[in-house]
């Protein structure tokens, strides 16, 4: 499975972005993805994370009520929708994939994709 996130760019706080990840590969229906995020001089974080069904998400705590994940199968794509941004959103964000199913976590040696800069002026 290959990943790439897309989609982001400069917004001011309070703004929106989507955020795309598109994937190849037939199986990529059936993985458990999550999004992931690291802003200058900190360590990468987890963001959300998405079942391969779409039933089953789960935020960090950060970001609950302002963001959402959803994913359309049919066009191998998950989404990272963000709403009411804040200059802490500021980060390189990632997308990642996992063969394991929900609830299992996505790992460093599962899939990832190139990141996506989201920058969110204040």
């Amino acid at each position: 499975v290959q990943l790439q996130a897309s989609g982001g760019g400069l917004v001011q706080a309070g703004g929106s972005l989507r955020l795309s990840c598109a994937a190849s590969g037939r199986t990529f229906s059936r993985y458990t993805v999550g999004w992931f995020r690291q802003a200058p001089g900190k360590e990468r974080e987890f963001v959300a994370i998405i079942s391969w069904s779409g039933g089953s998400t789960y935020y960090a705590d950060s970001v609950k009520g302002r963001f959402t994940i959803p994913r359309d199968n049919r066009k191998n794509t998950v989404y990272l929708q963000m709403n009411s941004l804040k200059p802490e959103d500021t980060a390189v964000y990632y997308c990642a994939a996992t063969p394991r199913q929900w609830p299992a976590g996505v790992r460093e040696d599962d899939y990832w994709g190139p990141g996506t800069q989201v920058t969110v002026s204040s």
